[in-house]
């Protein structure tokens, strides 16, 4: 670790002192630095990514949804979390893990864990519980089951899409770019981002960035600090290409405001509290640090083919005292507060490889990938239930919150201050695919299979002892996709895709107690089309459609054939996601520019253990969603931006009975950019108010345990300043 730092502080300073050897430029007037910077902070959407398996595709050549959120709008939006960055898609909407701040993505219906988040297309490797997005450059969102693709996602989510993190590399321009940011109540940071390019051909580059903010946000006494630095290094030969990126962040949240678990017996929602209210105990606390990094080589075997190869590696240690709150009377407000201790650590390395060749013959083209990929997850970790005497909790209230001390020790698992590996993961896969062009590759088709090998083990968290059984199984999973190309600025497109996750293991109780299950898979249809709408005047927008259907086999236990007495586990339960999509991006007239789009989800049970429940609407998941973000240059003070962001989201279920139900919410964001010339230099200034009503809402009902509900954030003030020397 030691090396690491020293060798990120080495290339801080190198690239720091890079201007002062560099050629200056020539100066520039006013107005142009004005429109450059203009021109440099458009919030806008990368129609591309990286897609596993088949490398980094345009999105109109790929039968799947996908696009990218760039480097500007995380600098302009300033987001804390990686959430705060995807409340921008309309397909997603964010909530907590169990207890903690770990963010959980909901994407078609399904969960996405923080473990399951990729870091340039490697799994393991970014920090799995909070994410800082300064260190990134795009924030890629695929949409649907992408088994064949990335491999099945370590936690067993990422069935209805994935996110992929792409760290910054220098450009061809130099940058040396300072801010400083605020955001309320009392939260304040800053940050530097500096890259350059060596040689007489740009061969070499290296970008080192780093931020740091600390202080109270704006629900009441909730505290938050991060510390990030990045730095990525590349060269670039005649057939060769390599690059090293090393990054280091650490999170503390202190006073977390807690998700709401509702008693099974509540008949009613409980109004929402205050929207900056805090029911949350001052014992709480998070601390985060995770160390990590990735290798990339690439070289050019011919023109047309190309060998690759990537390892990464991540340490990670987390330490928190997590609290619960449970409400016990809807009215009232009263409710049984918890406590929980954990200290965990990590220790993950991941690997891929491949070539990828392209051949052309008598009309006909085709791009064969063949690979593969390996990753290693070791999970050291203990507990310590802090609920009191008899796990009977501490009283507490919803609306009038009393101030508790932290409950004694009433369960300790594990070693406390060193804990012992309780997990260990292996997962490998080899896949083979080929695309076939035809009619000049207006039409594209793909075909592929990746096998898939999971092998858990775990460990006793008494003693560290292995526990019997331990789950080793694979699994084949196909992609077939089909890419048509009518027209230009017309990509038309259909899939069947598979998701991928370790099969359950029959519970004690069943006649087959034991038996562990092969690896499951969701089936994914979809069709869609992307349209370049220049034929209609609109140069520079985008619009795209999309339609799936995705079933999901579920464990349940149904009475055995020999002895109807007896309940038999097997994987014969059934949920069904289907749903429309509709995204809309791109420069709607000069310097009016627009990201928007809406989701429209049902989710429902179609099969369930003894009926219960059958065909009612999987909870926590909204009917709707809508999102629509706006930047206008306004052209009588050419130096001005004005910024708007409208998120909605429909119904969604408390329960799995459906008798409990979140209304609709809309939140409203407002805000302005303006740039100003300091010493022939652009000063860009930022200001946003998030949820300008302070609209108090029930922001998500899913959770991965019970009903639970995590309540939308209170209006937040933002302000930023940066200068670019």
């Amino acid at each position: 670790m030691t090396t690491i730092l020293r060798l990120a502080a080495s290339a801080s300073l190198l690239a720091i002192a890079a201007p002062a050897l560099a050629q200056q430029a020539a100066p520039q007037d006013d107005e142009t630095i004005i429109v450059t910077a203009q021109r440099a902070n458009q919030t806008g959407i990368e129609r591309e990514g990286n897609l596993g398996a088949l490398g980094n595709k345009a999105a109109e050549d790929v039968p799947f949804s996908l696009r990218s959120y760039n480097e500007a709008l995380i600098l302009n939006q300033q987001p804390q979390t990686l959430g705060q960055v995807l409340e921008n898609d309309p397909s997603i909407r964010t909530t907590y893990g169990f207890g903690n701040a770990a963010e959980l993505f909901i994407i078609r219906g399904f969960p996405l864990f923080g473990d399951d988040i990729a870091l340039d297309g490697l799994y393991g490797i970014a920090p799995r519980q909070l994410v800082a997005p300064e260190l990134y450059a795009r924030v890629q969102v695929l949409n649907g089951a992408n088994a064949f693709l990335n491999g099945a996602a370590p936690g067993g989510t990422s069935l209805g899409g994935s996110v992929n993190l792409a760290l910054k590399r220098a450009g061809d321009a130099p940058l040396t770019r300072a801010t400083a940011n605020y955001t309320s109540s009392s939260h304040f940071g800053g940050s530097a981002d500096v890259g350059r390019r060596f040689g007489a051909d740009g061969q070499f580059g290296i970008r080192v960035n780093g931020a740091y903010r600390a202080g109270d946000v704006a629900i009441d006494n909730e505290f938050r600090r991060s510390a990030v630095v990045g730095l990525g290094a590349d060269w670039r030969g005649e057939r060769a290409r390599l690059s090293l990126d090393l990054a280091y962040q650490r999170v503390v949240v202190r006073n977390l405001r807690p998700k709401v678990t509702l008693a099974p017996t509540l008949t009613a929602v409980p109004r929402v509290p205050d929207a900056d209210a805090n029911y949350g105990q001052a014992f709480a606390y998070t601390e985060l640090r995770d160390l990590f990094g990735i290798v990339r080589g690439e070289y050019d075997l011919a023109d047309n083919a190309l060998l690759y190869a990537a390892f990464g590696a991540r340490d990670g240690s987390e330490e928190g005292i997590y609290d619960g709150l449970t409400v016990n009377n809807a009215v009232t407000g009263d409710a049984t507060g918890t406590a929980l201790f954990v200290p965990r650590t990590d220790n993950n390395e991941s690997a891929q490889a491949g070539v990828r060749v392209k051949l052309a013959a008598g009309g006909v083209s085709h791009e064969v990938n063949v690979g593969g990929s390996y990753l290693w997850q070791v999970n050291r970790n203990a507990y310590d239930f802090r609920y009191g005497p008899g796990f009977a909790g501490y009283a507490t209230n919803l609306y009038d919150t009393p101030v508790r001390a932290l409950p004694g020790s009433t369960l300790v698992g594990g070693n406390l201050d060193d804990p012992f590996p309780v997990a260990r993961v292996r997962q490998g896969g080899v896949f083979a695919s080929d695309t076939i062009g035809l009619a000049d590759d207006r039409v594209l088709l793909t075909a592929g299979l990746r096998l898939q090998t999971i092998i858990q083990r775990s460990y006793s968290i008494n003693d560290g002892a292995l526990n019997p059984g331990g789950y080793d199984e694979d699994a084949v999973t196909p992609v077939v996709g089909l890419v048509v190309k009518p027209a230009r600025g017309v990509s038309l497109y259909a899939n069947r895709i598979e998701g991928l996750a370790p099969g359950p293991t029959a519970p004690a109780g069943t006649t087959n107690a034991g038996e562990i299950f092969a690896p499951y898979k969701t089936v994914q249809y979809e069709v869609g089309g992307k349209f370049a709408l220049g034929a209609l005047g609109f140069d520079g927008m985008t619009f795209g459609v999309g339609a799936y259907r995705t079933r999901q086999p579920n464990g349940i236990a149904t009475p055995s054939a020999a002895n109807p007495l007896l309940n038999t586990f097997a994987v014969d339960g059934r949920q069904r996601n289907q749903g429309l999509e509709f995204t809309l991006d791109g420069e709607v007239t000069r310097g009016l520019r627009l990201i928007a789009g809406a989701s429209v989800t049902d989710a429902t049970l179609r099969r369930t253990q003894g009926g219960v429940n059958q065909g009612n609407k999987v909870y926590g998941i909204p009917d709707y969603t809508v999102n629509a973000n706006a930047e206008w240059d306004l052209p009588f003070i050419p130096a001005l931006t004005l910024t708007g962001r409208v998120v909605h989201t429909g119904e969604q279920q408390v329960n799995a009975a459906n008798t409990l139900e979140l209304p609709t919410w809309t939140r409203v964001d407002l805000g302005a950019r303006y740039v100003a010339v300091v010493g022939d230099r652009p000063l860009t200034l930022r200001f946003t108010v998030d949820n300008v009503a302070n609209e108090r809402y029930w922001a998500s009902a899913y959770d991965s345990f019970a009903n639970a509900l995590l309540q939308g954030q209170p209006r937040t003030f933002k302000a930023s300043a940066s200068i670019d020397f």
